[in-house]
């Protein structure tokens, strides 16, 4: 009896470690990081914080959404990093972390779901869950109403 109990107390530590019941999905790296770079005293970056939360939702399974207020002591090396001259500005890296695409301005969510197509994220009309299909490479810019 100690025997079956241990093995099965073994069993349910191995099925824990592995990440679950079979079948279940690990949660896998974002195939897009989406950097949203603004201040939360300017304008259109006050417009973006909508669009931004409804990527992060919709899109939560395979986009990661990150702001800095680069107007902000901690946000300030993040300007410098990514050369920001006009807020807010938006990047977006792939899964590899290379930029593939950045905007300047206020940019509508039709526009963010544009971009995130060309790297093969979609939106599964049935389940609402975000998901990847293979896609080509862009690299591109464009530009909106900023802050300077």
């Amino acid at each position: 009896m100690n025997k079956i109990i241990l093995w099965c107390a073994a069993l349910s530590v191995l099925v824990l470690a592995a990440g679950g019941v079979y079948g279940e999905k690990v949660p896998a790296q974002p195939t897009v990081t989406f950097i949203e770079l603004g201040s939360v005293n300017c304008m259109p970056c006050k417009l973006m914080q909508a669009v931004t939360s409804e990527i992060e939702q919709e899109y939560a399974e395979s986009v990661k959404v990150v702001f800095y207020d680069v107007w902000t002591k901690e946000g300030a090396p993040y300007g410098k990093k990514y050369k920001v001259n006009a807020i807010p500005t938006q990047v977006f890296l792939d899964k590899n972390g290379n930029e593939f695409f950045r905007h300047q301005g206020f940019f509508p969510k039709e526009e963010i779901v544009k971009v995130l197509q060309t790297q093969g994220v979609t939106k599964d009309a049935k389940s609402g869950k975000s998901s990847v299909r293979d896609a080509g490479n862009a690299n591109n810019t464009m530009t909106g109403t900023v802050c300077k």
